[in-house]
Order: C-alpha cells, then structure tokens, then sequence
C-alpha cells in the first residue's frame, strides 16, 4: 500500500494589476443625487479613451450610508449628495492608462453646474474577496426580479463564471438626454479569487462609462439590500 497525505500546495492568488481603480481626492459640497450622465460627459471630455477602453469605467459617487440620524437623500430629481472630505471619485483603469488618467489632477469639472476639483490619486488594486456589489447593472424597466436574475446569470455564464449565488437589489432610473436608463443592483457571492477580479475587470453589460456594471468588493450577503441605495 501507498499512503501519502501531504497535499500539494495551492499557489496563494496573486491579484494581477492590469486594471486597477484610481481613486481622487477632491472638493465638491454637493452633487446631484443622479449625476451619471453629467460627470461622464465631462470626464470623456479630458478623457475620451474611457469609453474606448474597454476594461475602463466611471464609478457614480455614492457619498455615506444612512445613518446615526442621517438619511441619504432619495428622490433623483430635487435632491442634492452632501459630500464629505473622504468621498472619492474613483476611475477603473487598464495599467497602462495609469498616468494618461491622472492628468485629471488639477482640473476642475462642471458637472450639472457643480464644481469639482480635482486633487491627487491613489492606486487601488481590485480585490479577491469572494462577494462583489454592483448598484447598477442595466436591465429593461418590464423584466421582474427574477427575470432580471435569469439574465444576469446567463451573461455570467457567458463569462465562465458559475451563478452559485445572486441577489437582486433596489431598481434606479439614470436620467440621460436621449431616454432614460433603467438599472438594478446585483450581488455575486462564492467567487473564487480569479473569477472575482475577473468579473471587477470586464463587468457585467454596458454601461461602464457612467457607472453601470462595475463590481466593488462586498463583505457579505446580508447586509447587501441596504448597500445599494
């Protein structure tokens, strides 16, 4: 008989920098509340190559969570984000975009009349962690939740990565010149390290350059229906 019960080792998953986010510090009290259109028309125009690339993306600026008697404002179309100092504006970028993209630093941007100033960035790596988060991933306003789940796991699937577990979230209408754009928020849980940052890096739709099927990492699956606001 032959018993051997050393198990080979796993090389430890290395998180590859080939897309990365590059978060920017900057000034700017308030935003509106639904701002995609907005702040992606002013960054394609400094920097027009975000929606030819296509590992890169503009996430939306969230601003803080409810909380210890504040409530995050609501309605798109009267209310304004309050910002804090540490919101950051945060761009998904291919590597060698990396300094093309922080030419950004010292502009100011208009965005729906609201000024941004631009301060210095810092270079995130995606993460590994198993939980991602999208709050918008666009869907057609008529498909119902599970209809909305049903599809996602079929672009999913597309991608080679397995549906274990999804969660659909609150619905958002992005307000756009041409017609409106109608998104749901999505959880993917029990990813493997490599299917996670792949899914950080490619997405899930169109959308990328104004926010929509950007995944951020998530610490779990409860608390997600209050995230995605």
């Amino acid at each position: 008989m032959y018993w051997n019960e050393d198990k080979p080792q796993e090389p430890e998953f290395v998180v590859p920098d080939d897309v990365v986010d590059l978060a920017f510090r900057f000034h700017c009290p308030m935003l509106p509340l639904d701002h995609a259109y907005p702040l992606s028309s002013e960054l394609l125009s400094v920097l027009p190559w975000l929606a030819e690339e296509a590992h890169a993306g503009v996430h939306l600026i969230h601003g803080a969570a409810s909380g210890n008697g504040w409530y995050r404002p609501e309605d798109p179309s009267t209310e304004l984000l309050h910002l804090s100092r540490r919101s950051r504006m945060r761009l998904r970028v291919p590597g060698h975009r990396l300094d093309d993209a922080r030419a950004l630093t010292g502009k100011t941007l208009n965005v729906a009349g609201h000024a941004i100033e631009v301060g210095e960035s810092t270079v995130c790596k995606l993460s590994s962690l198993s939980t991602l988060f999208a709050r918008y991933v666009i869907t057609d306003a008529v498909l119902d939740e599970n209809e909305f789940l049903e599809q996602a796991a079929g672009q999913l699937q597309a991608l080679d990565i397995p549906c274990r577990k999804l969660l659909g979230g609150i619905t958002h209408t992005l307000q756009f010149p041409d017609s409106p754009v109608h998104t749901r928020s999505l959880m993917v849980a029990d990813l493997q390290p490599e299917q996670s940052v792949r899914l950080q890096q490619v997405g899930l739709g169109p959308g990328r350059s104004f926010g929509c099927g950007l995944f951020l990492p998530h610490k779990g699956i409860k608390p997600v229906k209050n995230d995605d606001q």
